[in-house]
């Protein structure tokens, strides 16, 4: 997707959990364009954020103390969220801490948790021999004062290690030598600080009700026709396929109907169907569908600015999915760009969700066709795998061995596809491998922009 659809979040925070953020934005939430906001102390990261906001639409704070502040000195003209600080986050610190240390009673100094928070965990792990020195000064202290807090429990025989929050204080604790730990937000912590944030942004409001069409199209529908016996099993199979259809449209807040034959076609709005898709990521009617009754589906979804424009888009997607070999899920969104495959019945072992503009042209170029290049997505999204011998990109293809020859002639002159090395077998010559580098470099590609 062009960077100019996607929706700009700054991350600010020291460099190891803007990474860390920035990887789950990677991974989930292909809406969002981050920009990396690291900071090697507190007292920069408000020019850094002033320096940042005409380029951003929401700030993601990694560090809750720097909340109260910014939200004093920056302008109220953008919406700033934070990591929230939470007992599973605390858990795996403990645990951490635990490992280090010998056994029996364990004595821990602890910053920005509530006495309610603590008293809940130590209710809830049941360990008799875990003690913890809260601090009591001041609601915001610096965190000089934290450090100080945690090394004089510690020297005076108050604490065995201390457990903050705040990486500056976490950083003055090792050059002092103080045993500690720095509690970091988990994966999960990560993931619902930025769908706050998707929700907070305008450009998120404005597409929350954005229609989006599907078109849903079952695989080998004939052939499974002909294997019932008579006519009432037919309109039992069909009206079973309906039902799980129908009970899938309403897990959307959507309206189906069935265009005829083996065809359907849903409506929904885009905010209900990235939650249930988890970020355009996966589908679960279609394992529903083929565990109750072995079938498999090929969907195509449209995203646009008017309902026509999202129709066209959802055929586009749906002919992607059937040429992918059936069982896929493609998305087109209003600029055209493609997201896919979604994971379907089978888990995906390679992440490949967003196919730009640039690739499109070079395989077609290459002479690549759309079918072929669908059907080399889909494979290497299900299977993780990026080398081949030819025989096997002949099955994948469906051509015979000899026209893969000649196109892998083409696409290793375009740069598209190199050599990899040679299986040794106990006849003949050894077997090519071709690695498929037009798809590697563009899932490092994403990767790498995620960074950015």
């Amino acid at each position: 997707m062009p960077p100019d659809n996607l929706i700009p979040i700054g991350v600010l925070g020291p460099e190891p959990m803007v990474s860390k953020v920035l990887k789950v934005i990677s991974a989930s939430f292909p809406s969002f364009r981050p920009l990396a906001l690291p900071y090697s102390s507190e007292e920069e990261a408000t020019r850094i954020a002033q320096e940042a906001l005409p380029d951003i639409e929401v700030l993601l704070l990694t560090n809750p103390g720097l909340y109260r502040r910014l939200k004093e000195e920056l302008p109220p003209a953008k919406p700033i969220q934070y990591l929230p600080l939470t007992d599973t986050a605390l858990y795996r610190a403990l645990y951490r801490v635990r490992s280090r240390l010998p056994a029996g009673e364990l004595l821990l100094s602890v910053d920005s948790f509530t006495p309610q928070a603590i008293s809940r965990l130590k209710g809830e792990i049941g360990e008799k021999e875990l003690r913890f020195v809260l601090f009591e000064g001041e609601a915001h202290p610096s965190a000089s004062e934290l450090a100080g807090f945690h090394a004089e429990a510690c020297r005076s025989g108050g604490a065995h290690a201390a457990l903050t929050t705040e990486p500056e204080v976490a950083r003055a604790l090792r050059e002092q030598g103080v045993p500690h730990e720095w509690v970091v937000p988990t994966d999960s912590n990560i993931v619902v600080a930025l769908e706050r944030a998707l929700l907070s942004t305008e450009t998120r409001r404005s597409k929350e009700a954005q229609i989006v069409v599907g078109m849903v199209n079952v695989d080998d529908f004939s052939k499974q026709i002909r294997l019932r016996s008579s006519e009432h099993d037919i309109q039992r199979f069909k009206l079973d396929i309906h039902r799980m259809l129908i009970d899938y449209a309403e897990s959307l807040e959507g309206y189906l109907t069935h265009v005829g034959g083996d065809e359907y076609l849903f409506f929904t709005t885009r905010g209900i169907f990235e939650r249930e898709t988890g970020g355009y990521k996966t589908i679960p009617l279609a394992r529903e569908v083929g565990k109750a009754l072995g079938l498999s589906l090929s969907m195509g979804i449209g995203f646009g600015r008017s309902a026509n424009e999202a129709g066209t888009h959802a055929r586009t997607a749906l002919r992607k999915a059937k040429e992918a070999g059936g069982s896929s899920c493609f998305i087109v969104r209003e600029d055209r760009t493609l997201i896919g495959p979604l994971e379907m019945a089978d888990p995906l072992n390679h992440d490949l969700s967003v196919t730009d503009g640039a690739l499109l042209k070079a395989a077609e170029e290459a002479g690549m066709t759309s079918a072929y290049l669908s059907r080399l997505m889909a494979s290497v999204a299900r299977t993780g795998k990026l080398e081949y011998e030819v025989q096997e990109l002949a099955a994948v293809l469906d051509i015979t061995v000899r026209s893969t020859h000649r196109l892998l002639t083409q696409w290793i002159d375009h740069g598209l596809v190199e050599v990899s090395g040679y299986v040794k077998v106990p006849k003949g010559r050894p077997k090519q491998t071709f690695r498929l580098r037009f798809l590697e470099d563009h899932a490092a590609a994403r990767l790498e922009e995620s960074f950015r």
